[in-house]
């Protein structure tokens, strides 16, 4: 019987359970006693928080990676993003990938005027004194490497807090950063 979690990753945690390299970083499985087999559903990077799903079924890992899965984040970015900007994002915009250059797919994005309460971050992002930041919504069907960071600096926004808030029909909600839920199933749409 297969098992399966989702989780708020926290800010400074990689979206895997072994690192080979020497350095000391810190994994998922410090959070929770995962079973034997758990495999993170996608990759959230290490400076990203939010949502994630686990599980020891490889089919479902597949199906929910796929291209077909929304993946919501919000974005907390330096300045005042405009209206000419989320235009920009949700026709595709032009970032770097594995060397060479790379348009995005049309997505949906808009300013988020109503930002949920995601607790104070590990590491301090900014203060105001280093001007206003904004918030936006940016929902996407594929995962390049860094890719909403990406974009959001290609229209001239850099990004500074990144939370994934949905994959499918599957919500963040009040899920608290470091909390897991174990779950039945997905059922994503």
């Amino acid at each position: 019987m297969h098992q399966h979690f989702i989780i708020h990753k926290p800010y400074g945690y990689l979206s895997q359970f072994i690192y080979e390299l020497k350095r000391n970083k810190k994994l998922l499985g410090e959070l929770y006693n995962f079973p034997e087999g758990t495999m993170a559903i996608g990759r959230l990077d290490e400076d990203s928080e939010g949502l994630l799903l686990l599980t020891t079924d490889g089919k479902i890992s597949e199906m929910i990676r796929s291209k077909k899965v929304e993946k919501e984040y919000y974005v907390q970015v330096d300045g005042i993003i405009n209206q000419e900007a989320i235009e920009k994002l949700k026709n595709g915009v032009e970032i770097g990938f594995d060397g060479s250059k790379y348009t995005t797919k049309q997505c949906n994005a808009f300013i988020v005027n109503d930002v949920p309460d995601f607790g104070t971050r590990a590491k301090k992002i900014r203060d105001e004194r280093h001007g206003p930041t904004t918030w936006a919504s940016i929902t996407v069907t594929e995962g390049k490497f860094r890719q909403v960071r990406k974009m959001t600096a290609a229209v001239g926004f850099p990004t500074l807090r990144l939370v994934r808030i949905r994959v499918g029909n599957v919500h963040l909600d009040q899920l608290k950063s470091g909390e897991v839920i174990e779950m039945k199933s997905f059922l994503i749409d």
